[in-house]
C-alpha cells in the first residue's frame, strides 16, 4: 500500500492459502486433533457412544478429511461435499449393519449439510436411540501446543526464502512450497484463491471408513 517491500509468509491451521501444499500451523494442529479424537475413542468403544467431534474449518475441510482418515472416524462432514441428513443416517446404518457399536463423526466447523453439529446430533438421537450421542467441540486447543517438527522446518525453509526474496529485490508475494520446491507466488493470487480438497483423499476417506 504504501511501497515497503514486502514478502507474505502462509500461517494458517486451515491449509486453505493458494500457492503452498502446506501452511504454517497446519501439521501441528493435525497432530492435537488426533490425539484428542484418540482419547475420545476408547471412551466411545468402550461406553457404546456415538461421537460428534467439531473441527476447525469454518471455509475449508482439510483439517476435518484428514483427521477424521487418520482417526478411522466413521463419517467426516466438510464444507466442500454437501451431505443431507438422510444420506448420512443411512451411512450410520451401514456402519451399524457391519456390526460397530460406536462411532466417530469428525465434523467442520462450516459442514453445510446437516445445520451445524448439534443440530445433526439431536437428529441422530430421534433416529438411534440406542446410542449415546455425544458432543465435543475443539476450539481452540488446535491453535495451541508445541510446534510439530514438520511446522519447524517449514517455518525456518519459509523464513529464509522470505529473506532472500527482499534481498534479490522481490516484494508483493508469498513464498511457499510446491512439490517439496520453494515457489513464489502473487499475493493477490495467493489472498484470491484457495486450496482445493482432494477429490482422492475423499475417495480413501470412503473406503477406510467401510
Amino acid at each position: 500500500e504504501h511501497g515497503f517491500p514486502c514478502i507474505g509468509v502462509p500461517g494458517t491451521i486451515d491449509n486453505d492459502i493458494y500457492g503452498t501444499d502446506f501452511t504454517i500451523g497446519y501439521d501441528t494442529a493435525l497432530n492435537t486433533v488426533v490425539e484428542a479424537i484418540d482419547k475420545i475413542r476408547d471412551t466411545a468403544t468402550s461406553h457404546n457412544r456415538l461421537f460428534f467431534i467439531e473441527v476447525m474449518g469454518r471455509d475449508a475441510g482439510f483439517i476435518a478429511l484428514n483427521t477424521g482418515i487418520a482417526s478411522g472416524a466413521e463419517d467426516i462432514l466438510i464444507p466442500e461435499q454437501e451431505k443431507n441428513v438422510e444420506l448420512f443416517m443411512e451411512s450410520l446404518k451401514k456402519s451399524g449393519r457391519a456390526g460397530k457399536t460406536s462411532s466417530i463423526i469428525v465434523v467442520a466447523e462450516g459442514d453445510r449439510g446437516g445445520g451445524g453439529v448439534f443440530e445433526l446430533s439431536r437428529a441422530v438421537e430421534e433416529q438411534f436411540p440406542e446410542y449415546e450421542v455425544k458432543v465435543t467441540v475443539l476450539g481452540h486447543i488446535q491453535r495451541g501446543g508445541k510446534p510439530s517438527c514438520f511446522d519447524r522446518v517449514l517455518a525456518s525453509r519459509l523464513g529464509v526464502a522470505a529473506v532472500e526474496a527482499l534481498r534479490s529485490g522481490d516484494s508483493g508475494i508469498m513464498v511457499g512450497v510446491r512439490d517439496q520446491q520453494v515457489v513464489k507466488t502473487p499475493l493477490e493470487r495467493a489472498i484470491s484463491k484457495h486450496n482445493q480438497i482432494d477429490n482422492h483423499l475423499m475417495k480413501v476417506a470412503e473406503i477406510v471408513s467401510v
